[in-house]
C-alpha cells in the first residue's frame, strides 16, 4: 500500500506490532459490537485467526460494561476487542486481561496494545473505522488482502463516506488497493440506496437523505417521475433496477433530481453528495444484497438489530446457502417492521421544541430500531430540525437522533450534543455528527430534552 504520510507510517508500525502480539497466541476469544462495522470487525479478525491457525471464538456486546468484561476475564483467555474497546480501557486494565484492541472510536487513553487511528493524529469518524483497522492488523498477520470487500463494507455501514460522498484517508488507501487487486469496483454513481435490488421508483419512494419534494415518500409520484422523463419503470414484465437502467437513462434521472433539489433551494454542498463513490464486490452475484457495499451493510445490520449477529457472521465468514436466506428473511421483516414504524409515528404525532423535534416509542417500537424509523420520519416531518426518537430499552430509555447533511452543514452535532445532553441527567452517548444515539433513565426524557434543545441552539448559533 501507498503510505503518503508520517501519520500513517506510525500507524503501520503499530498494526505490525499488534499483529505479532496476536500471532504468539494459541486461543484467542473476539469481542465485537453488533453493527455491520463490528460483525465486519469480528469477522475479519477471526478469518485472519482461522488462516494463522490459532483457536478463536466471536462473543458480540452491545456495549462493553463492567460486567461484560468481567465475563469476558473470566474466560482467562486472550482477548481481541474490534470496534469497541478504546472507550473502555479503564475496565479492561482493572479486568487484568491480555488483550489487543482494534476500534476507531475516540479513546479513553493509550495504551502499547492499542490500534486507534486517533492516536496518530486520524480521524476515526471518517477515516478509519473499526474494519478497516482490524484490516490494518490482519494484513500485518499474513495474506489476508482478499478480506478488503469487508472492510469497506464496514467502513460504509459506519457511515464513513458519507461527509465527502466517498472514502478519504486510511480507508481510500486501503479501497485504492483493493480495486488495483481486482477485490472491488470504485466509480461515481447515483448515491442512493437499493441500486441492486430495488426497482428504481421504490429506490426514489424511500430516499429521504435528500428529501425529494414531491417524489420521497409518494409511490405513485415516483412512477410519474420516471414515465415524464422518458424511462420506462418496467422492462416486459419486470421492474427495473438503477442496475437495469442504460446510461443515458442513469444521466438524465440524475439529472433532473438535481433540478428537483436546486428548486428545493438546497445548498451546493448537500446537492454535490448526491453523485459519490458507490462500491461494487466483485466476488458477489450481482442483482442481490452483497454485490453493493452499501446494502450488504444493511443486510448485516438488520441481523444484529434481531439478535442474529452470528448470522451476519456466518455470511461474512462465506455462507451463501442457509445463513444467507435467513439473513435476507431477517431484512425483509426489517422492511415490515419500519413500515409499521412509520405509520405508528403518523398516528402518534411528532412534537416541535424550538431547536429539536421527537417522539416517544415506549415499547411499540424496538430500541434497536427507532433511530431508522426517526430518519425516515423526515419524509413528513419538519427537514429544519433533528429527529429525537425515543424507546423503552431493558427498564432505561434508548435515544436515537438522526439529522440531514443540511442541518449538520449548518452545525449540527449530534455525537456531541447527544453525549453532553445524556452526561446532564446521568446517561451516556455518541455516535456522529448526523446520527446519535444514548442511553438515559427512565423518567429524565423531559430534563434530556431541554438540555438538548439548548446545545443544539449553541452549535447552529457557533457556525
Amino acid at each position: 500500500m501507498l503510505i503518503t504520510n508520517e501519520s500513517e507510517k506510525k500507524a503501520f508500525k503499530k498494526a505490525d506490532e499488534l499483529a505479532c502480539n496476536i500471532l504468539k497466541q494459541k486461543e484467542v476469544v473476539i469481542v465485537t459490537h453488533i453493527d455491520a462495522d463490528g460483525i465486519t470487525s469480528g469477522s475479519i479478525a477471526k478469518k485472519s485467526l482461522d488462516r494463522a491457525g490459532i483457536e478463536n471464538e466471536v462473543i458480540f456486546v452491545k456495549q462493553l460494561d463492567e460486567n461484560t468484561v468481567n465475563k469476558v476475564a473470566d474466560r482467562g483467555k486472550f482477548v481481541w476487542f474490534t470496534d469497541l474497546g478504546s472507550g473502555q480501557l479503564d475496565l479492561i486494565d482493572k479486568a487484568g486481561l491480555c488483550f489487543v484492541i482494534t476500534d476507531h472510536h475516540i479513546p479513553q487513553g493509550k495504551t502499547p496494545l492499542q490500534f486507534n487511528p486517533h492516536d496518530f493524529g486520524i480521524d476515526g469518524s471518517y477515516e478509519l473505522s473499526g474494519a478497516t483497522s482490524t484490516f490494518l492488523v490482519s494484513i500485518q498477520m499474513g495474506l489476508n488482502y482478499d478480506l478488503v470487500p469487508l472492510a469497506v463494507t464496514g467502513a460504509v455501514g459506519d457511515l464513513q463516506d458519507l461527509r465527502y460522498g466517498r472514502l478519504t484517508g486510511l480507508n481510500r488507501i486501503i479501497m485504492k488497493n483493493g480495486v488495483k487487486n481486482g477485490f472491488l469496483q470504485a466509480f461515481r454513481d447515483l448515491r442512493f440506496f437499493g441500486k441492486q435490488t430495488r426497482p428504481v421508483y421504490k429506490m426514489l419512494e424511500y430516499t429521504y437523505d435528500p428529501f425529494l419534494p414531491g417524489i420521497s415518500g409518494n409511490e405513485r409520484a415516483c412512477l410519474n417521475f420516471m414515465e415524464r422523463i422518458g424511462i420506462p419503470p418496467k422492462n416486459c414484465e419486470s421492474w427495473r433496477r438503477w442496475i437495469d437502467l442504460t446510461y443515458d437513462e442513469k444521466v438524465a434521472m440524475t439529472s433532473e433530481i438535481v433540478k428537483i433539489c436546486i428548486h428545493a433551494n438546497y445548498p451546493l454542498k448537500l446537492i454535490k453528495k448526491i453523485v459519490g463513490e458507490s462500491y461494487i464486490l466483485n466476488g458477489e452475484e450481482e442483482g442481490t444484497e452483497l454485490r453493493d457495499a452499501m446494502e450488504f451493510s444493511t443486510l448485516l445490520n438488520a441481523t444484529a438489530r434481531y439478535g442474529y449477529e452470528e448470522v451476519g457472521l456466518k455470511v461474512c465468514m462465506g455462507d451463501r446457502g442457509s445463513s444467507y436466506r435467513k439473513a435476507r428473511s431477517l431484512l425483509l421483516n426489517h422492511r415490515r417492521n419500519l413500515s409499521d414504524g412509520l405509520k405508528l409515528v403518523d398516528e402518534m404525532g411528532i412534537t416541535e421544541m424550538e431547536n429539536l423535534q421527537y417522539f416517544h416509542a415506549e415499547n411499540k417500537i424496538m430500541d434497536t430500531i427507532v433511530g431508522i424509523v426517526a430518519g425516515m420520519c423526515f419524509s413528513k416531518a419538519n427537514l429544519n430540525k433533528p429527529i429525537i426518537a425515543f424507546a423503552n430499552k431493558d427498564g432505561d430509555v434508548k435515544v436515537s437522533a438522526r439529522a440531514t447533511q443540511r442541518l449538520v452543514s449548518k452545525g449540527v452535532n449530534l455525537a456531541s450534543a447527544l453525549k453532553f445532553a445524556a452526561e446532564k441527567v446521568g446517561g451516556m452517548g455518541g455516535g456522529h455528527a448526523i446520527a446519535a444515539g444514548a442511553t438515559i433513565p427512565d423518567g429524565r426524557e423531559t430534563d434530556f430534552l431541554r438540555e438538548l434543545n439548548r446545545i443544539l441552539a449553541k452549535q447552529v448559533k457557533s457556525v
